[in-house]
């Protein structure tokens, strides 16, 4: 694996199909290795741009060093788009929707080191599931196999910097609209018991064992008022002014 640094980024991202503790075969019967798949958001532009850049470095690498100066007409990359197919023609699930997609792999010989926020070693297996979200380094170099060439992701090492839950992560506001579609400014319009329109991704998860289907908050668009529902209520609606003789 070349160690050009240009070659070498790191990305942070949503991470899917995860053996970082563990080789896998991809395949039955191909060499065991430690892998994840990265599902990095198209918001990310800088990251995207990260990505082409390293890619482009490394077919240079590959020009110069594995494909006899000759740069092929088509060079495949490991990168796809999630709003697409798979290379089998088959399209990407819905957690992949609006993401670049692509997986790294390592030997066996270099398992990666994972650490969590604070860079401590994360010890509990368990910590690292499909859905967290993470800082991986990768290192993208040229590869010329059975006659064929292209661009492959090397896994380094992952930092562990959030959890996966069902409702919206930070990263992913929900936009909150009217039902003309215009964005609600005050907040006081959105309240328990209004009735709206709700964009919801249901997802497969695997967490501590636990296997299920979970539920992803989208947009929100407000159609109407209604009544407020218990523990929705203001503290205006709750309570009436108390003048200082009555606090005893």
């Amino acid at each position: 694996m070349e160690k050009n640094q240009n070659t070498r980024i790191n990305v942070r991202g949503r991470l899917s199909f995860v053996h970082l503790f563990k080789p896998h075969a991809a395949t039955p019967g191909a060499e065991e290795k430690y892998s994840t798949t990265i599902l990095v958001p198209k918001s990310d532009t800088a990251a995207k741009q990260k990505i082409d850049a390293a890619i482009a470095e490394a077919i240079k690498i590959g020009t110069a060093e594995k494909w006899n100066g000759v740069k092929p007409p088509h060079v495949p990359t490991p990168i796809w788009d999630g709003d697409g197919v798979k290379q089998n023609g088959e399209p990407f699930g819905p957690e992949c929707k609006g993401h670049w997609v692509f997986t790294a792999s390592a030997k066996t010989d270099y398992p990666p080191q994972v650490v969590d926020k604070y860079v401590n070693p994360i010890m509990d297996q368990s910590e690292i599931y499909s859905g967290i979200y993470a800082n991986v380094t990768v290192n993208f170099f040229p590869y010329m196999f059975t006659g064929k060439k292209g661009i492959g992701a090397g896994l380094g090492n992952v930092q562990k910097v959030a959890e996966f839950t069902a409702s919206a992560k930070t990263d992913y506001p929900p936009q909150v609209v009217d039902k003309y579609v215009n964005p609600i400014i005050d907040q006081s319009e959105i309240y328990s018991g209004i009735y709206a329109n709700v964009t919801v991704n249901f997802f497969p998860y695997m967490f501590t064992g636990k296997k299920g289907i979970g539920a992803g908050l989208g947009n929100v668009q407000k159609v109407s008022d209604g009544e407020p529902l218990a523990g929705g209520r203001t503290a205006q609606q709750d309570f009436t002014p108390v003048e200082e003789e009555e606090l005893y």
